[in-house]
C-alpha cells in the first residue's frame, strides 16, 4: 500500500448526485534546476507560486559526478541539466526564502548524495529549522547508475557503505527523510522490460537492506523504521494496464520481502512507498505535440489505482525531446497534474480495479516472473556482485536492443515516428529556437571563476579548516566509522564538491562500469534481403574497397553525460553490421577520444551527446583529430540537438548529425558507411530504406 492521504467517507455511497470527500492529492513537482543556484532558486518560487506542493531539484553532471565547475571533465556541462552546487553558498542561494522545515524537497543525486544532504542540513541549521522535522528524498540508488544514467563515482562497495552510513545517520537524526530513493526509472528507459523493472529495483533494495542489517549501525528492533523510510522512484511508460499491474505488483512484493526477510510487522511500515516521473526518453521529437497525451496516459497509470497510487508524481514537459524546456512549459506539465486531482472524480473512490480479473491475472504473472528473476540475481551474489560481473547490464542492452528492433520493424507503432507520419506544420515549434529554453555559455565561466574564487578566499583565511576536514574524512574513509559526521564537517569548513569527491576517490577508487555491449546478443538477425544484411553487404565492400578486413567506428561519449542507450545500442547494431567497433564507455575528454580514434585508427568517430555540451565539445574532438592528421576521419554526432546548433556542427566540419528523430539505427549505420566513404573519395552507395 501507498502512503496516501485517508478519508473515512472516501469511495463511501452517499444520496445521489452528492459529492464524496477526496483523498489528499499526492505531492505534486516538477524537475528542476539550471544555470545557476539563484536563476533556480528564482524558478522554485515562481513553482511553488504557482501552486506545486514540493520541490525535485536537479543537479547538472559536474555536482552528480563530484568534480568543481573548473575541473577538465567539467567544461561544457555546468548548469546544463541542472543546477551546480560547489559548496555550502550555493546551497544558500539555492534555498534562499523557501522555509526548509516546512518543505518536501527531493534531490535527484546519488554518488555524491550523502554531500548534498549535508550541505542541505547545514543551511537548515542557518535558517533556524529543526533538522529532525526535515521531509523530502535523496535518490542516493548507485545500483541503476552503474546500469543506465553514468553517474557513478566509486566502486560498488564503497557506494554501498556511503549509502548504509546515510540510512543509519538520517534514521537516527533526521527521522522524516527518505535516504534512499530506489530507482527503476532509468531502468526503464535503458531498456529494462517490467519484470526486469521490478527484480532489478527489488535486489537493489534487497542488498541496501541487507547492508543496513548487517552494519551493525542500525539495532534489529529499529529495522522497521529503516524500512519505513526506504522510498522508490519508478516510469511509467505508455504501456498503461501493464504499468498500472507493474505498480501492483511492485507493493505485493515489497510487502512480502519486508515481512518474510525482515519481519516488520507493522503494515504502515511496509507500505510500498513511491514517486514517479512518467517516461522522458520515450517523448518524441517528431510531433512533439503527441507527447502531451502521452505524459496524461502515463499519470493515469500510477494515479487512478488507489491501493497502487503514486506519493508524489512529476511529469516531464511536451518538449523535452528537443531541448531544456521554459518555466511556461513546466507550468504546463503541473497543470495537467492539477486538473487530474481537482476538477476529476478520482480521488473520490476506493480502488476502481479491484476485482478486475484481467488486472489479478496480469498482476499474478508480474509477481511470479519477477520473483523468479531476483532468485537468479540471488544466486549470481546479490545485485551487487550482478553489477560487477556486467549480467545485469548485459540483459537491458538486449533487452533494449530487441525493443529497438520492434520499433524499426513497425511491429511495435509509434505514432508519428514510425507510422501517421504526415503532420500539419505545428505552432508549438514553429521557432524552434524559441521553444525551449536556453543556457548562456558564459554562465559556465562564471561559475568556474566564482568557485575558484570561493577557494581563494577561504584559504587565505589561514584558518586551515577546510584541509583539516579533508583529512578527516580521509581518516574516516580508512575506517569503518559512519561517514556524515566528517561529511558535515566538510560542509561547514567551505570543501567544494570535488574536494569531499575528491578525498574520497583517494581512498575507494573510481569505477568504471561494465557496458554490456560485448556479451550483448544479436537482436536484429542479418537476414537474407533485409536491411541490415544489406548494410553488412556494403561495410564489407567498403572494407574491401579501402583494403582492411573490417571497418572500425570509435563510439565515443565525451564529457559527463552518462546516458548511454543510443550509443550502446549504435554500438551493438554496428558491431552486428559487420563493423569493428571500438567503445570505452562513459566520461572520456575530446583528447582521450581523439587519441584512441588515432591509436584505434578507425574510419569514423560517432560521438554521443544528450546533455547538451555538444557546442563545446564536438568542436574541441575536431580540432584535436585535426591536430593529430586524421582530419579525414569523418565525424558524425547524436544527442539531443537543436536545429541551431546542428546547422553549426556541420559547419564546423561534422559530417552528419542525428536527433531522436532517427529512430532507424539500421539506417544510421548505413549513412555511416557513406560518409566513410564520401570521406575516402569511395563512389557513394545507396542508403536503404
Amino acid at each position: 500500500m501507498t502512503n496516501r492521504g485517508e478519508s473515512a467517507d472516501a469511495g463511501a455511497t452517499g444520496p445521489a448526485g452528492a459529492r464524496r470527500a477526496k483523498d489528499r492529492p499526492w505531492l505534486m513537482r516538477t524537475y528542476a534546476g539550471h544555470s545557476t543556484a539563484e536563476a533556480s532558486n528564482e524558478l522554485y518560487r515562481r513553482n511553488l507560486a504557482k501552486g506545486q506542493t514540493g520541490l525535485s531539484v536537479a543537479f547538472d553532471l559536474p555536482t552528480q559526478t563530484g568534480y568543481d565547475p573548473d575541473h577538465v571533465l567539467a567544461r561544457g556541462e555546468v548548469g546544463r541539466v541542472g543546477v551546480p552546487v560547489s559548496h555550502v553558498a550555493d546551497m544558500r542561494r539555492l534555498f534562499e526564502g523557501i522555509p526548509l522545515e516546512q518543505m518536501n524537497t527531493s534531490m535527484t543525486i546519488n554518488a555524491t548524495a550523502m554531500w548534498l544532504l549535508a550541505l542541505y542540513q547545514v543551511v537548515a541549521e542557518e535558517h533556524g529549522a529543526d533538522v529532525s522535522k526535515l521531509q523530502g528524498t535523496t535518490q542516493n540508488d548507485i545500483v541503476k547508475e552503474y546500469l543506465s544514467r553514468g553517474t557513478h563515482v566509486f566502486p560498488p562497495g564503497p557506494s554501498l557503505r556511503l549509502t548504509t552510513d546515510m540510512i543509519a545517520y538520517t534514521v537516527a537524526r533526521i527521522p522524516k527523510w527518505n535516504p534512499i530513493n530506489i530507482c527503476s526509472y532509468h531502468l526503464q528507459e535503458a531498456g529494462a522490460t517490467p519484470v526486469q523493472e521490478i527484480a532489478y529495483a527489488m535486489s537493489t533494495a534487497v542488498a541496501v537492506l541487507d547492508a543496513v542489517r548487517d552494519s551493525g549501525q542500525v539495532p534489529q528492533e529499529r529495522m522497521g523504521d529503516v524500512v519505513a523510510r526506504i522510498s522508490f522512484f519508478v516510469n511509467a511508460g505508455v504501456r498503461f494496464v501493464e504499468e498500472m499491474c507493474k505498480m501492483r505488483a511492485f507493493t505485493r512484493i515489497w510487502d512480502r520481502i519486508t515481512r518474510e526477510r525482515y519481519g516488520i510487522a507493522d503494515p504502515k511500515q511496509r507500505r510500498f512507498r513511491y514517486g514517479v516521473q512518467v517516461n522522458s526518453l520515450g517523448l518524441t521529437e517528431a510531433q512533439p505535440e503527441n507527447n502531451v497525451q502521452r505524459i496524461v496516459l502515463e499519470m493515469l497509470a500510477v494515479t487512478l489505482s488507489k491501493d497502487a497510487r503514486a506519493r508524489a508524481v512529476q511529469l516531464p514537459a511536451w518538449n523535452e525531446a528537443l531541448g531544456l524546456p521554459r518555466p511556461w512549459d513546466q507550468q504546463w506539465s503541473l497543470r495537467i497534474q492539477q486538473v487530474l486531482a481537482l476538477e476529476s472524480d478520482l480521488l473520490e473512490y476506493d480502488d476502481i480495479f479491484a476485482g478486475s480479473h484481467v488486472v489479478e491475472a496480469k498482476v499474478d504473472e508480474l509477481v511470479e516472473a519477477s520473483l523468479a528473476e531476483m532468485e537468479h540475481i540471488e544466486k549470481l551474489g546479490g545485485a551487487m556482485a550482478a553489477v560487477e560481473s556486467g549480467y545485469l547490464k548485459s540483459q537491458l542492452v538486449s533487452s533494449h536492443a530487441e525493443r529497438r528492433g520492434r520499433i524499426e520493424s513497425g511491429e511495435e507503432k509509434i505514432v508519428g515516428v514510425n507510422c501517421y507520419e504526415a503532420t500539419e506544420p505545428s505552432p508549438l515549434t514553429a521557432d524552434l529556437e524559441t521553444a525551449i529554453h536556453s543556457v548562456d555559455p558564459a554562465t559556465e565561466a562564471q561559475v568556474a571563476e566564482a568557485v575558484g574564487r570561493w577557494r581563494a578566499e577561504r584559504d587565505a583565511s589561514g584558518e586551515g579548516a577546510a584541509q583539516r576536514a579533508l583529512q578527516r574524512l580521509k581518516d574516516t574513509a580508512a575506517t569503518d566509522a559512519n561517514l556524515m559526521e566528517a561529511t558535515l564537517e566538510c560542509a561547514r569548513a567551505g570543501v567544494t564538491t570535488g574536494e569531499w569527491a575528491g578525498a574520497l576517490r583517494e581512498v575507494f577508487g573510481e569505477f568504471r562500469a561494465p557496458t554490456g555491449v560485448s556479451s550483448a546478443p544479436v537482436a536484429v538477425p542479418a537476414e537474407e534481403g533485409s536491411a541490415l544484411a544489406d548494410v553488412r553487404r556494403r561495410v564489407e565492400l567498403t572494407a574491401a574497397e579501402l583494403g582492411v578486413g573490417k571497418l572500425r567506428l570509435l563510439v565515443g561519449k565525451p564529457g559527463l553525460d552518462g546516458h548511454s542507450n543510443g550509443a550502446e545500442q549504435i554500438a551493438v547494431r554496428a558491431r552486428d553490421a559487420g563493423f569493428e567497433v571500438v567503445y570505452q564507455g562513459i566520461r572520456l575528454t575530446p583528447e582521450q577520444i581523439a587519441s584512441a580514434a588515432v591509436a584505434e585508427d578507425v574510419h569514423c568517430v560517432g560521438l554521443s551527446i544528450l546533455s547538451g555540451s555538444h557546442a563545446e565539445l564536438v568542436p574541441d574532438v575536431l580540432r584535436r583529430l585535426h591536430k593529430a592528421g586524421a582530419e579525414d576521419v569523418p565525424v558524425v554526432v547524436g544527442g539531443i540537438i537543436p536545429a541551431g546548433d546542428a546547422a553549426a556542427l556541420r559547419e564546423a566540419g561534422v559530417a552528419a548529425v542525428f536527433t531522436p528523430k532517427d529512430f532507424g539505427i539500421t539506417e544510421i549505420i548505413g549513412r555511416i558507411v557513406n560518409e566513410i566513404r564520401t570521406a575516402n573519395k569511395l563512389d557513394p552507395l545507396e542508403v536503404p530504406a
